[in-house]
C-alpha cells in the first residue's frame, strides 16, 4: 500500500465513521422529538437537523483540525439552541448531548488498550508497504470495535433513559450531569498524556512506563459508564416515586371530592324526606283550593310542587349512589358546554366491587372526555358511557370525538399527556394521567384498559373482574 492510498483509505473511513456517528446522534434524539409522525417532512427537517448538527462541524474539524473537545461543545451547544425547534427542552437537549459524547469518549478510551498492543506489531514487516498496509487494517479494525461498542453502550443508555419521564430541573440536571461531564474531561486528559513527544521528537507513551494501565484504562472506562447509569437509574426511582405521589394525591383528592359531593347526595335526600312529610300539607292546600274553585291558583301550586320535585331528582340513574353523583355531575358540565350526553351506564350487581374504585375510573374518563370535547372548535361534540356485565367481568366503555392527533406511547399503550411532560419536557398531544390512573385501578382487579381510535372518535374500554388482587 502506498502512502497516498493510506492517506485516501484513512480519509475515507473517517468520513464514513462522522457519516455512521451522525446518523446514531439523529437516532438516539428521534425518540424524544415532539410531534413524530413517520415520513412528515417536519419530523424529517428535525432529523436533519439533528444528522446535520454533527456530521458538518466534524467534516470541518476534519479540514482545519480544531480539536475533538471543541467540536463536542460545538455540537451540543447547537443542538441546546435548536432545542425548541426540535419539540425538546433545553436542559433535555443539553444532558443527551453530554450523554452521547460521553459514550463515545468512553468506547474509545475503553479499546485505546487494545489499539496499543495491536500497533506494536504494525511497525514490523519488510518494506514501507507493508507496514502502511498493517496500519490500515489495524486502523479500521479499531474503529469497527470502538463503533460496535459504542453502540451498545449508547443503545443501553437510551433504554434507561426513556424511562424518565418528567421535567429536568437546574438541580436534577446537574446531578445527572455530574457523571458524563467528568467522563469527558478525564478520557481527554488521559488521551493527552498517554503519548508526550518530548524534546527531540522523542515519544513517551504511558503504557510502557506502566504497562498495567493496559488493563486499569478500560476498567475505568467502565466505571465511568457504569457512574452514569447508576445515576440515571436512580434519578428514575426518584422521580418514581414523585410521581407516584402525585398520583396518590390526585387519587386521594378525587376520593376526596367524590366524598363531599356524597355529603351533598344525603343533603338532597334529606330534601327529599321533609318533602314527603310535607306532602300532607300540599295535599290539604290543594284541596281547599278545589273546594273553593280557585282552579288557576290550584295549577300554578301544582306546577310549583312539580319544579320542586324535579330538584330532588336525578336524571341519570346507575343503580348506587356514589356513580349517580358522578354521571349526573359529568351529564350537567356536558350540557352547560353544549356537549351531547348519553349513559347507557349501569353499576353492577356483584358485591366485590367498591363503589369508590368505580367512581375513580368513571370519573377520569368522563373527565378526559370533557376536556377532549372542550377542545374542538367544531364538529359534531358527544361523550357516550355504557357498560356491560358478562359472568365475573365487568366492562366501562366511554366514547368522545377529538381533534388533532394522538400519539401513543411504545411502553405504556397510553396516549402521550398535555398536562404532563414527555420524556425530558417534549409536548405530547392530549389527555391526562388521568388513564394511568385508570389503568392502575383496573390492575387492582386484575383488569386492563383497551384504546381503540377510529377515525376522530377515541373509545375506551375498562375491563374489570370480580375478584380484587391481595
Amino acid at each position: 500500500m502506498s502512502e497516498a492510498s493510506f492517506t485516501l483509505f484513512q480519509n475515507t473511513a473517517v468520513g464514513i465513521e462522522v457519516v455512521l456517528y451522525a446518523c446514531c446522534l439523529t437516532a438516539f434524539f428521534y425518540p424524544y422529538m415532539a410531534g413524530r409522525k413517520r415520513g412528515h417532512p417536519a419530523d424529517i427537517i428535525k432529523m436533519l437537523t439533528v444528522f446535520a448538527s454533527y456530521s458538518i462541524i466534524y467534516f470541518f474539524n476534519m479540514a482545519v483540525s480544531m480539536g475533538t473537545l471543541v467540536c463536542m461543545i460545538s455540537v451540543i451547544v447547537l443542538l441546546t439552541l435548536a432545542a425548541r425547534y426540535l419539540g425538546m427542552e433545553k436542559k433535555a437537549a443539553l444532558f443527551m448531548g453530554v450523554v452521547f459524547f460521553c459514550i463515545r469518549n468512553l468506547s474509545s478510551l475503553a479499546v485505546v488498550s487494545v489499539n496499543f498492543y495491536i500497533i506494536r506489531y504494525c511497525g514490523k514487516g519488510a518494506d514501507a508497504a507493508k507496514v502502511l498496509q498493517n496500519t490500515a487494517l489495524n486502523f479500521f479494525m479499531v474503529e469497527l470495535l470502538q463503533f460496535m461498542l459504542f453502540f451498545v453502550l449508547l443503545y443501553m443508555a437510551a433504554h434507561e433513559i426513556k424511562k424518565c419521564r418528567i421535567e429536568l430541573h437546574i438541580g436534577e440536571l446537574c446531578y445527572l450531569l455530574l457523571a458524563p461531564v467528568t467522563g469527558i474531561l478525564f478520557v481527554n486528559i488521559l488521551f493527552r498524556i498517554l503519548t508526550v513527544v518530548a524534546k527531540g521528537d522523542l515519544i513517551i507513551r504511558l503504557y510502557e512506563q506502566y504497562p498495567v494501565l493496559i488493563g486499569i484504562i478500560p476498567v475505568s472506562a467502565a466505571l465511568f459508564y457504569a457512574s452514569i447509569l447508576v445515576t440515571i437509574i436512580s434519578y428514575q426511582k426518584v422521580a418514581g416515586l414523585q410521581a407516584e405521589k402525585k398520583r396518590y394525591f390526585v387519587e386521594q383528592q378525587q376520593v376526596h371530592a367524590i366524598q363531599e359531593r356524597m355529603a351533598e347526595v344525603e343533603q338532597f335526600y334529606d330534601g327529599i324526606r321533609r318533602m314527603k312529610h310535607e306532602m300532607k300539607n300540599h295535599l290539604t292546600n290543594i284541596k281547599g283550593l278545589l273546594e273553593s274553585g280557585n282552579y288557576g291558583d290550584m295549577g300554578n301550586y301544582i306546577s310549583r310542587m312539580d319544579e320542586s320535585m324535579d330538584a330532588f331528582e336525578f336524571s341519570i340513574k346507575t343503580g348506587n349512589t356514589v356513580t349517580d353523583v358522578i354521571v349526573n355531575d359529568r351529564q350537567k358540565a356536558a350540557e352547560k358546554q353544549g356537549i351531547r350526553f348519553r349513559s347507557e351506564f349501569t353499576y353492577p350487581e356483584s358485591e366485590k366491587y367498591d363503589a369508590y374504585d368505580i367512581g375513580i375510573i368513571i370519573n377520569n374518563l368522563l373527565q378526559n372526555a370533557l376536556e377532549a370535547c372542550g377542545k374542538m372548535r367544531q364538529g359534531d361534540r358527544y361523550i357516550i358511557i355504557s357498560s356491560r356485565q358478562k359472568r365475573k367481568f365487568f366492562l366501562i366503555e366511554v366514547r368522545n370525538p377529538f381533534e388533532g392527533e394522538i400519539i401513543m406511547d411504545a411502553d405504556t399503550n397510553l396516549p402521550i399527556s398535555t398536562k404532563e411532560k414527555e420524556p425530558f419536557g417534549k409536548k405530547g398531544s392530549m389527555h391526562g394521567f388521568g388513564l394511568s390512573n385508570v389503568k392502575r385501578e383496573a390492575q387492582e382487579y386484575m383488569g386492563d384498559i383497551d384504546i381503540k381510535i377510529k377515525k376522530n372518535e377515541f373509545s375506551v374500554t375498562v375491563m374489570l373482574q370480580e375478584r380484587r388482587q391481595v
